[in-house]
């Protein structure tokens, strides 16, 4: 079974990279709202961190859930990490937050912009997530502090705060 990593440039061992951008590490160039290349339940595991919250809400996220549904083998997972909007939130309302820390914050919820590719669409925060998750199919949902399977951003911290929403949604088998 194939363990599919939408978004990743870190090669490991075991893991499919599927990023937008071509890399090193990058196994395949594409779109994670178009798996097409994955059989229906040929996957055991989706890792994204912080991918989803690229795409518009409308059409491609659902599209994007849909399809990682679709190629998830029977009590496969979907693991994901984004920008949590409830947290940045809070910390843009306190008001001992620096002023330059704004920015910073802004980056988190509209993306870095340093290409075409890195600008947020949607935000997220738990209810809407799992919100999307239900609608693609996914009944089983959980949260958790981080994943560390890889060098990326679902254990990052801002200001020392955590500022990333990492859920575990699951296939029923």
């Amino acid at each position: 079974m194939i363990r599919l990593h939408l978004g990743g440039t870190e090669a490991k061992p075991g893991w499919t990279l599927l990023n937008v951008l071509p890399g090193p590490g990058v196994d395949i160039v594409g779109d994670c709202a178009d798996l097409s290349a994955f059989a229906d339940g040929s996957v055991a595991e989706i890792y994204a961190s912080h991918v989803y919250e690229h795409l518009g809400f409308r059409q491609e996220l659902p599209k994007a859930l849909r399809e990682a549904y679709r190629v998830l083998a029977p009590g496969g997972e979907l693991k994901i990490a984004v920008p949590d909007l409830d947290i940045i939130c809070r910390m843009w309302a306190s008001d001992s937050l620096p002023a330059q820390a704004r920015e910073t914050l802004m980056c988190h919820l509209y993306g870095d912009q340093t290409d075409a590719h890195d600008f947020h669409r949607v935000g997220f925060n738990w209810d809407i997530l799992t919100g999307f998750l239900a609608r693609a199919g996914f009944a089983q949902a959980r949260r958790v502090e981080a994943f560390g399977l890889f060098e990326d951003t679902s254990g990052w911290k801002s200001f020392g705060v955590p500022i990333s929403l990492n859920v575990v949604a699951t296939k029923a088998a």
